[in-house]
């Protein structure tokens, strides 16, 4: 979602880089594209181990939780990605399902997606980090995603932007088109197992047909 149907990444970049450091935790925020993909508790916890040398409790992880998603919330909303609306209209046209995996634990979230993709997902095919154990870089989720869809890996396609949802995708047998939208180098995605590397979103849009066929 973040990265890929939304221009989000910026702001949640800022958001964690600020939230930590009121809690004594420093994150960069190329650490943050780094780690997208992962569940809040998780990313904290690198934190924590780095800094305090434990894992944070389910209190400190609350509180640091919450201070990010404060401070995002803050922020001007997210615009849609550029190119986002045009494969996805593509890709209904072709009668594929669209399935969401996110590792966001956001209530609103498919309020917010219907709002901005009016009639291209499903409640039921989107996966959450409410509907797993084990976030990204494990398979779980998108292991899951194909799960709720039907379908075997060798029939589904992945698009991501982050180092972490591509080694999720790449370990559930999917084959993974990454869509570098943020700061990080081609070579990082390709490195974390990306079958194709794309400069953006509109890319993959202006040029879907020839890439299927």
């Amino acid at each position: 979602m973040d990265g890929v149907l939304f221009d989000s990444m910026p702001n949640h970049a800022y958001a964690w880089s600020h939230a930590m450091t009121d809690f004594g935790l420093r994150m960069e925020p190329e650490e943050v594209y780094m780690n997208e993909g992962r569940t809040g508790h998780g990313t904290i916890n690198i934190l924590s181990n780095r800094y305090w040398g434990r894992n944070a409790t389910d209190e400190e992880v609350q509180q640091i939780y919450d201070a990010k998603s404060a401070l995002f919330n803050s922020l001007p909303e997210a615009r849609p990605m550029p190119g986002a609306m045009e494969l996805l209209r593509k890709v209904r046209a072709r009668g594929l399902m669209r399935v969401i995996v996110t590792g966001s634990a956001t209530h609103a979230l498919l309020d917010r997606v219907n709002a901005a993709f009016p009639d291209i997902f499903r409640p039921e095919l989107m996966v959450t980090a409410f509907d797993v154990r084990h976030g990204k870089p494990n398979p779980e989720p998108y292991l899951m995603g194909l799960k709720k869809a039907g379908i075997d890996a060798s029939e589904g396609i992945v698009v991501e932007n982050a180092p972490l949802g591509i080694q999720a995708a790449c370990a559930a047998g999917i084959f993974t088109i990454a869509v570098n939208t943020g700061p990080l180098k081609d070579e990082v995605l390709r490195e974390a197992g990306a079958n194709l590397v794309l400069p953006s979103m509109q890319y993959l849009a202006d040029h879907l047909d020839e890439l299927i066929g």
